[in-house]
């Protein structure tokens, strides 16, 4: 079933179960936002890519609205809901000084490979040993989906708009397994190509080679 839902359109990726906060300064999304706390009901952020809106999105809910300013600007809290594709876009929602899309929200497939994703969060924390980064994932190991992990493996905003456009779980998890499978062998050689540099000059205990 279509339905048509105010926008705010982005340059990122919002997953469904992921957190976003944002500061919003433009009268527009003011406006947008002081109506979603009237009506409690949620608005699309379809993503931005290559300065163009991209045919998929995440419905959002607000969650808080906090530090709201004499001139409007505030700081909120958005929580990511369901993944919607866009049917066409409205320059203005009727009435209003935001966009609009008609959109549809495609079936999902959330059954997926729970020994192909304990491999993939071995290999984040891999990455993130080499990195030497430390991150706090929103749940625990054993209840972690591929929405979960997607933005700590190091994916490009494409990357991770192209994750947003599989409906299948397992399609998911194989994604990050190859993406991970592709990075972590570069990064490590980074890491031991930095310590050689590092290590230049210092006075060096080697073998002979005998002739």
């Amino acid at each position: 079933m279509e339905q048509l839902i105010p926008i705010f359109p982005l340059a990122v990726v919002v997953y469904p179960g992921d957190g976003l906060n944002l500061h919003i300064f433009e009268p527009r999304y003011q406006q947008l936002i002081n109506d979603t706390v009237k009506t409690k009901k949620p608005f699309g952020i379809p993503t931005v890519v290559g300065r163009k809106i991209g045919n998929l999105g995440t419905l959002v809910e607000l969650t808080s609205v906090t530090n709201v300013q004499a001139d409007g600007q505030m700081d909120i809290k958005t929580h990511g809901k369901r993944i919607f594709n866009v049917v066409r876009l409205e320059k203005l929602y009727p009435g209003k000084l935001y966009s609009a899309a008609v959109v549809k929200y495609p079936d999902r497939d959330e059954t997926g490979d729970a020994a192909l994703l304990r491999k993939i969060v071995a290999g984040m924390k891999k990455l993130h040993g080499l990195l030497n980064v430390k991150k706090k994932l929103p749940k625990p190991e054993a209840k972690l989906t591929s929405y979960d992990v997607a933005h700590h493996v190091g994916l490009n905003l494409e990357q991770e708009y192209a994750l947003l456009g599989m409906f299948s779980e397992t399609e998911r998890l194989k994604y990050l397994h190859q993406h991970l499978e592709q990075v972590l062998p570069v990064v490590a050689n980074m890491e031991a190509l930095k310590e050689k540099i590092q290590l230049n000059g210092h006075f060096k205990n080697l073998p002979g080679f005998e002739v």
